[in-house]
């Protein structure tokens, strides 16, 4: 049985900041009067799941078994969210609907295939104590069932660093591995986690380390992995690749396969639900990122968030096998 099919027999728990990513689609033929910015013309506009929405899409697309727990507001962006992911085959009720949140919102206007501007309507206060009460309990009684979990942490309140921390000791004590995509400075609340997977960016400002510090990826991948104790780590770098670090191993870099970046929207949730799935389904961690680099080469050929369907699945497939 190839990976493809065996990630087909897996469940993963995914946890984290969901969100809806609208579209405004137009043309610019003109500047304001008013002020020297382009004027849209709206043509059509589109939303999509976004945010730890879009790791579940991806995790569909490859044909694992999910659970989505995250919160969302009493709106019609809520109600939008949970109708698309039913339709796709997840169940709405762990998308949990907190009082005074509104759903996390990113609009993005594009006129000719270029971003124009971005809005975003969210709160990202932290969940208080209630709330968080309510979370860990609906994520105990999922993570029986999950074979993975995957935490998609967007900074927007959801995840917070006492909910993280339990999250991932419950995973740990149930013999489940647990990857993170992770944000903000301090990566010492991700302590304990399996994998995580930050960009070249994000991984530097984590180590407090300038653009020019030399080897900075190799720099910033020991230090993280040793620091906070996990088996691997995997540091993006956009049309640099990848590089997998893991422990007791040598380092291993992996090259971009996209010559054509259009938009690298959604591409880090692509990477974790990759990740996720293969490890999950047997893969070791090398064949997981290979893997996860070939879909990301082909998300980031698309324009707006897109997740894997099952006709980029077989060029992903495909690419794979090149690698292996």
């Amino acid at each position: 049985m190839n990976l493809v099919d065996r990630i087909s027999e897996i469940s993963v728990l995914v946890a984290g900041d969901v969100m809806l990513d609208r579209y405004w689609w137009g043309t610019v033929e003109r500047i304001s009067p008013e002020a020297p910015v382009p004027v849209v013309r709206l043509i059509e506009s589109s939303f999509t799941p976004g945010g730890a929405a879009n790791v579940a899409a991806n995790l569909l697309g490859l044909g694992a078994r999910v659970s989505l727990l995250g919160g969302i507001g009493d709106d019609s962006e809520g109600a939008f969210l949970r109708s698309d992911i039913s339709a796709k085959g997840v169940d709405p009720i762990d998308l949990i609907q907190l009082e005074g949140r509104p759903t996390t919102v990113k609009t993005r206007v594009v006129a000719h295939g270029q971003h124009v501007v971005r809005v975003d309507s969210e709160n990202s206060t932290p969940l208080n104590g209630d709330h968080e009460a309510i979370v860990f309990d609906r994520y105990e009684s999922l993570l029986k069932h999950a074979d993975i979990v995957v935490l998609s942490d967007y900074a927007k309140g959801f995840l917070t660093e006492s909910l993280v921390a339990k999250m991932i000791a419950a995973a740990r004590n149930a013999g489940k591995r647990i990857v993170v995509d992770p944000k903000g400075l301090e990566y010492a609340r991700y302590k304990g986690a399996t994998l995580i997977t930050p960009n070249q960016k994000e991984a530097a400002e984590a180590c407090k380390l300038g653009v020019a510090t030399p080897n900075l990826v190799e720099t910033a991948g020991e230090r993280l992995l040793s620091e906070i104790e996990l088996e691997m780590l995997l540091i993006t770098q956009g049309e640099h690749g990848m590089t997998l670090f893991q422990k007791g191993h040598e380092v291993q870099h992996l090259h971009a396969l996209s010559q054509d970046i259009f938009d690298v929207t959604g591409a880090g949730d692509t990477v974790v639900a990759c990740m996720a799935a293969c490890l999950a389904a047997g893969a070791d961690a090398y064949q997981a990122a290979a893997f996860a680099n070939a879909a990301a080469g082909i998300v980031v050929g698309q324009v707006g968030t897109t997740a894997i369907t099952s006709e980029l699945m077989k060029s992903v497939s495909d690419s794979d096998e090149e690698q292996s």
